[in-house]
């Protein structure tokens, strides 16, 4: 009898250890949940900049980047000639550079579906490395840059993530309708679950 009675104070005060974190962790959910992330970095306040420049290097060449009014076009840097979209070839030749992944094959990925393991600019090579964790490079048209990097880890963290704000078909918006409502109902259950331990019988 004893040790049944210690069992079910333990479990008691176990319950509400967890029900107060719970609780926490439900409070800062909501606050994640009905507030975008770009408002709270003030990007709302930003004047949009008429043109924007960027000189970096590609496989050896300078090359600057001119953003105005949102549309990008590139050129050599300083003779100003237009350059040409990387082959699938140089594609490969900058993840041998950029990464100590051995690359494959190349693709050319032009749409995006929900969900997709790439979600930044289009178009964009996708480059199949030899790796046990199915690592692919994704390589920017027109830049060479390494845009991301996705492997098998990152599709498990990425799955995880999803179950996690609820979004299972975009997998980044933490400001779905879904999550919104749930974590209503999860802080009024752990309330009522806190409430119901100091209610006495």
């Amino acid at each position: 009898m004893k040790v049944k009675k210690f069992t079910r104070n333990l479990h008691r005060y176990l319950s509400i250890f967890v029900s107060i974190q719970l609780l926490l962790w439900t409070i800062s959910g909501i606050y994640f949940a009905y507030n975008k992330i770009e408002l709270v970095r003030g990007e709302q306040y930003r004047l949009p900049k008429n043109v924007e420049y960027r000189i970096f290097d590609r496989l050896g060449i300078s090359i600057i980047e001119t953003i105005e009014y949102g549309e990008k076009s590139y050129k050599t840097y300083p003779d100003g000639n237009l350059i040409k979209p990387l082959t699938k070839e140089e594609a490969i030749k900058i993840t041998a550079q950029k990464t100590t992944l051995n690359p494959l094959e190349v693709s050319l990925i032009t749409e995006l579906y929900p969900g997709a393991e790439y979600r930044g600019s289009l178009p964009v090579y996708k480059v199949k490395t030899d790796t046990k964790d199915d690592i692919n490079v994704y390589v920017g048209y027109m830049t060479g840059d390494i845009g991301s990097i996705r492997s098998d880890s990152w599709r498990i963290w990425d799955l995880m993530w999803s179950l996690h704000i609820m979004d299972y078909r975009e997998r980044d918006n933490i400001n779905n309708i879904l999550l919104q409502i749930l974590s209503i109902l999860a802080l009024v259950t752990s309330i009522s679950g806190i409430t119901l331990f100091f209610v006495k019988k």
